[in-house]
């Protein structure tokens, strides 16, 4: 395995919940159960955190991990990773764990992070077969895929489109999965260049990587992810680690 790092960007100027990392769900801050589900996958070097706010910095040592404090100024989640791994050219993998997800799957993790055993993986992110109810919801991303696994293209639409209905059962349709795997020297190219236009029309910044030739190679798991997107899935996400 070459070195990898994983960095959980936490961002406390939500404009849908403010201060979302540090929200207490079974008493712990969010940003802590991502962390400890990072240290469960026993795949990378290290695990960081990546924050605006020296707040969120402050929780991450009182529980024992590391925040990196990043520019304010990160457009996205993305940035915040690539501001990291700029200073730290002895890492060759950085992953980047969504904040907001509590419940990412330690395994899930594991695969992705096993992606990059091979060589040529550029970058790398994960799928799950689509649901039926996820069919027409412009919220769940759909994947169409190579037949080696690297994907052709992101949509918020129903990809394949299937023309004749007797062909729709040899169809597997794949939903995507928010969390990335870069080579460093990828991350970073992909972190200078602009938004491209179908990355726009479609909102989903996985195509600019896409447009600009570099392949993604998805790794394959189970089960649905649950995010924390407002407070009032706070509850829930309790709910759910009940069992």
């Amino acid at each position: 395995m070459p070195r990898t790092v994983a960095v959980i960007p936490a961002r406390h100027a939500s404009t849908r919940f403010p201060g979302k990392p540090l929200a207490l769900i079974s008493g712990r801050p969010m940003v802590e159960h991502v962390w400890r589900r990072c240290q469960e996958a026993r795949v990378f070097d290290e695990v960081l955190v990546a924050t605006e706010d020296a707040r969120i910095q402050e929780a991450v040592a009182r529980f024992g991990g590391t925040a990196i404090l990043t520019s304010p100024e990160c457009a996205t989640g993305t940035d915040r990773v690539a501001e990291v791994a700029r200073a730290r050219p002895d890492i060759e993998v950085w992953v980047n764990v969504q904040g907001d997800e509590p419940l990412v799957d330690p395994a899930a993790l594991r695969v992705l992070a096993d992606l990059f055993r091979d060589e040529t993986v550029e970058m790398g992110t994960l799928v799950r077969p689509l649901e039926e109810d996820e069919v027409d919801s412009p919220h769940v991303v759909k994947v169409a895929l190579a037949l080696n696994g690297d994907a052709l293209y992101f949509s918020r639409a129903l990809i394949p489109f299937v023309r004749e209905p007797a062909e729709a059962g040899a169809v597997r349709r794949h939903a995507h999965l928010g969390l990335y795997g870069y080579r460093r020297d990828t991350l970073l190219r992909l972190a200078s260049l602009a938004p491209t236009p179908l990355e726009q029309a479609e909102k989903l910044e996985q195509l600019r990587a896409l447009e600009h030739g570099v392949r993604i190679r998805c790794g394959q798991v189970v089960g649905r992810s649950v995010a924390v997107d407002v407070p009032e899935d706070v509850a829930r996400v309790e709910a759910l680690l009940r069992g």
